[in-house]
């Protein structure tokens, strides 16, 4: 009994290893790509609000909008270090 559960374990092993090792989908890398780009629109039009908000002197959207920015930034941070897992193939 225990030399059937080592082998179907071993099996497993081995299947879901080489399933992993199999080819690669570059549906992963381009949505990150997206992702990233739509990122950069983010953080530039977060930019654009707040220079509007220093030249009119509005302090409440402009903490709202440097907030965004910084979510924006992590936001983009998360997407590259998805973008380098999907290109090295971890």
């Amino acid at each position: 009994m225990k030399k059937i559960s080592i082998l179907l374990a071993a099996g497993l092993f081995f299947g879901v290893a080489s399933q992993a090792q199999g080819r690669f989908d570059g549906r992963d890398t381009r949505h990150d790509r997206v992702d990233v780009r739509h990122d950069r629109q983010d953080i530039r039009s977060d930019r654009r609000d707040i220079t509007r908000d220093r030249m009119y002197g509005d302090r409440y959207d402009l903490r709202n909008d440097r907030r965004d920015l910084s979510h924006d930034r992590r936001d983009l941070r998360f997407d590259r270090r998805d973008l380098n897992r999907d290109r090295n193939c971890y």
